[in-house]
């Protein structure tokens, strides 16, 4: 099964990084593959370029094994949609089963995604759950797709939705964002080489 994980990284932090490593352990993946958005469309512009986000998840993802940085929408002009997202990798690995990882926030708020009933048409959708986050649940849509045990993605290349508790770590780019610009210091929040990146190539300094 090939796992996918996709955000802005701006930057990448433990939270993520933390996230990539359990999924991968409890679903025995064979990669989870890191996505950088270009142009997301359900938030604002990231505030590092798209090669400095690149560089600073390179950095982040050096030390992981089965993970993949896969850049395919920075390579596609427009909005990074997901859907086409998923549809370029269904291309790539017909016959694996694909595990689309969201946490609770964006399960959320998946409805307004573009065409996102197609999703379940390429991939399976795992939401990361912690404790105090709740789900809003759209009825028969979700009934009918949930499964209650792990092992069950794998007999299908798609269409089921399952949820995950994992150990998420309350930490956001944003706030760590935030931090920088207030000169406050963020260390143990993300790897101290993606520190070092921000710091020599002064970013966040206004966010």
């Amino acid at each position: 099964m090939i796992g996918i994980f996709g955000g802005t990284f701006d930057p990448v932090h433990f939270g993520h990084l933390r996230a990539i490593i359990e999924v991968g352990e409890i679903f025995s993946l064979d990669q989870v593959r890191l996505i950088p958005n270009k142009t997301p469309p359900h938030r604002l512009e990231p505030s590092a370029s798209t090669s400095m986000r690149l560089e600073m998840l390179q950095l982040a993802a050096c030390t992981l094994s089965n993970v993949v940085i896969d850049t395919r929408e920075l390579d596609r002009d427009g909005a990074s949609y997901m859907i086409d997202t998923l549809s370029s990798l269904r291309s790539d690995f017909p016959e694996q089963p694909l595990l689309l990882f969201v946490g609770s926030d964006a399960f959320n708020g998946l409805t307004t995604w573009h065409r996102w009933c197609e999703l379940f048409d390429y991939a399976h959708v795992v939401v990361m759950t912690r404790p105090g986050s709740p789900v809003q649940w759209e009825n028969d849509f979700w009934d009918a797709r949930q499964v209650f045990e792990a092992g069950q993605l794998a007999r299908y290349k798609a269409g089921k939705l399952f949820f995950q508790p994992i150990t998420q770590l309350d930490i956001s780019a944003s706030a760590i964002r935030k931090m920088i610009a207030e000169k406050r210091d963020p260390r143990f929040l993300l790897p101290d080489t993606v520190l070092d990146y921000i710091q020599s190539h002064h970013l966040y300094q206004n966010a």
